[in-house]
């Protein structure tokens, strides 16, 4: 099976890299550089849940 989680823009996968690391740690997530094999659904949901809160308040701000 083949994944669909491809960055677009392959120069960002930096940034991305970096922005899923700071939500990890604003939720408590013990996040690691590569495989994250260990986390529950809970705490990788909650990692994603972040960083999606954080893109659609910057939006927000970005139209005001």
């Amino acid at each position: 099976m083949r994944s669909n989680n491809r960055i677009v823009v392959p120069e960002a996968k930096e940034a991305m890299n970096k922005f899923k690391m700071e939500a990890a740690n604003e939720v408590g997530v013990n996040l690691q550089q590569g495989y994250n094999g260990h986390l529950t659904s809970r705490e990788a949901g909650s990692v994603g849940g972040q960083m999606v809160k954080k893109m659609i308040e910057a939006y927000e701000n970005n139209i005001k």
